[in-house]
């Protein structure tokens, strides 16, 4: 075990001069699939050991933040409690319900687009497509894009410093906008999904408003920009590997929903922009050959995992069906990500309609793609051309 970090790179430096986050945990899990930090915190970048913790909630607690946030940071029943209540926002059901709005969104940013000219795929797709499609959901009015817009770049920059008085700044900030949102909706005037939570309890008991604001902010403040991040992710794979390009036109000309859902998932997987999760342990244990303490902070890293030749023996290779049950892109055991369905939509919705309303995508020729800087993964430039039908 050694006691450098993947992540220890010059936070400050510009985007796209530091190497690939994942060449770097790629070779790190080959010599070093568990990592202690200078902090005493662990992290673990083998499929095997992030997949044994992930499924052992009483060994790896998840109550690993000073602050009560829901239900990530929840154990046992409360956590199964809240999860109930948070499921039933996310059913198959209401997940297809929220479909049509996807599209029409996904529809008037593509139409908009120019053609022939250099499209920034994160700036000029993948954040007004995130914050419009949520803000529909929420019920939240379209006034209120712009701050959203303005509030995801200022929370990937604080990211990318590491700063986290800065970090605490802008969750601050967020907090407030969703509580300007919730006093709107006191009066009972406004019926939409924000004042359905309002009026939800958990084991017959109304949520606080603080526990509305937390949930609020799980499904919002992190699917923002982690949504936008995709869309990078995914755009710059098939921009840049004209073969896939085309299978996923086959799949649209073909109306083949399910397998672009595997597909996309398949592309987060070899390019995950989900980096990771924190745990504690809550008892002393062994965790790949090395003894760990009780209440040592251990880091499941996801995009190390998704990328283990252990599992998947050519990890950038596209291949969903065989990988599919070893991914690891939304989590797994009981903290898996509640949102699965409504995320592989709203990005199906998206690049669906990008394939369907372009006759090529490549990348501009003006500039190349950026990295983003680690602990953030990803892409933070994807300038492209799109060429008309």
């Amino acid at each position: 075990m050694t006691e450098t970090r993947p992540d220890d790179i010059d936070p400050h430096a510009e985007a796209g001069t530091q190497p690939d986050l994942r060449v770097m945990l790629d070779a790190q899990r080959e010599t070093c699939p568990v990592v202690r930090g200078a902090d005493g915190s662990v992290a673990l970048l083998g499929h095997a050991d992030v997949r044994a913790a992930a499924l052992d909630a009483e060994l790896f607690s998840s109550a690993v933040s000073a602050h009560r946030a829901l239900p990530n940071s929840l154990d046992g029943e409360e956590h199964r409690a809240y999860r109930r209540l948070i499921d039933a926002y996310l059913t198959a059901e209401e997940v297809e319900a929220q479909e049509p709005q996807c599209r029409a969104h996904a529809a008037a940013i593509v139409d908009a687009l120019p053609r022939g000219a250099t499209v920034r795929t994160v700036l000029d797709i993948g954040t007004p497509y995130a914050v419009r499609v949520q803000a529909t959901w929420l019920g939240w009015p379209s006034e209120i894009e712009q701050e959203l817009v303005d509030w995801v770049a200022e929370n990937r920059e604080a990211s990318r410093s590491g700063d986290r008085q800065r970090l605490a700044a802008v969750a601050e900030s967020f907090d407030a906008i969703i509580t300007r949102l919730l006093e709107a909706r006191r009066d009972g005037s406004i019926d939409d999904v924000t004042a359905r939570l309002m009026r939800d309890k958990v084991d017959g008991v109304p949520l606080r408003h603080e526990e509305i604001v937390s949930i609020l902010r799980n499904w919002t403040a992190g699917d923002l920009g982690s949504l936008a991040a995709s869309v990078g992710v995914i755009v710059h794979h098939l921009a840049t590997d004209t073969a896939l390009q085309s299978y996923l036109r086959q799949l649209v000309a073909a109306d083949r929903v399910q397998d672009f859902e595997d597909a996309i998932e398949e592309i987060l997987r070899i390019d995950d922009p989900f980096v990771s999760n924190r745990r504690v342990t809550t008892r002393d244990t062994t965790i790949g050959g090395e003894e760990v303490a009780a209440g040592t902070r251990v880091v499941l890293n996801w995009t190390a995992a998704n990328r283990d030749p252990q599992v998947f023996p050519e990890p950038d290779a596209f291949n969903p069906v065989h990988h599919a049950d070893a991914n690891l892109v939304f989590g797994i055991g009981p903290h898996i990500c509640p949102g699965r369905a409504l995320t592989l939509m709203e990005l199906r919705v998206l690049v669906w309609e990008l394939l369907a309303g372009t006759g090529e995508i490549g990348m501009s020729e003006e500039r190349g793609p950026v990295r983003e800087l680690p602990p953030v993964s990803g892409w933070a430039k994807v300038p492209i051309v799109l060429d008309p039908r």
